[in-house]
């Protein structure tokens, strides 16, 4: 009895009927652009810090140590 339910309830979608659409496509290329557009800023704010360094802008004296063992 509960296989005959269970067959009438369970219809799956046929493959061609399942697809992504416009709107998941649209949140893939968003994500995209986000990802980039975060790695642009890391990129210019490392090199804003490390040309900053050249120039002695930081107190050598709150660098820390570096570790050598993990």
């Amino acid at each position: 009895m509960s296989t005959a339910l269970t067959v009438l309830a369970d219809k799956t979608p046929a493959a061609n009927d399942v697809v992504a659409g416009w709107g998941a496509f649209g949140l893939f290329i968003l994500g995209i652009i986000a990802v980039a557009f975060l790695g642009y800023c890391l990129s210019r704010s490392l090199k804003t810090a490390a040309r900053n360094a050249e120039k002695g802008v930081f107190d050598p004296s709150d660098k820390k140590p570096r570790r050598t063992t993990i």
